[in-house]
């Protein structure tokens, strides 16, 4: 019976170990979702800017512009 025992609870700790395991790869995979949510809003952000000025066809600008114009929108 106690090796039974023993055997149960080697078990039951491999287990745990396995869900710390998994539990530190979501933790992970949750931050690399939450940069990527980021870099996607970004991105959206910016070709927002970027056909609003095709829209206005406005004669060539300079970069630092549209540059400004992205930072701006992000900042909303």
């Amino acid at each position: 019976n106690e090796k039974e025992l023993q055997d149960v609870v080697k078990q039951q700790e491999e287990k745990m170990m396995q869900l710390i395991d998994k539990s530190g790869e979501v933790t992970v995979l949750k931050e690399e979702v939450f940069q990527l949510k980021r870099s996607l809003q970004r991105a959206e952000t910016e070709a927002k800017v970027l056909w609003e000025e095709m829209r206005e066809q406005r004669p060539k600008e300079d970069t630092v512009y549209v540059q400004e114009r992205v930072l701006q929108q992000q900042e909303v």
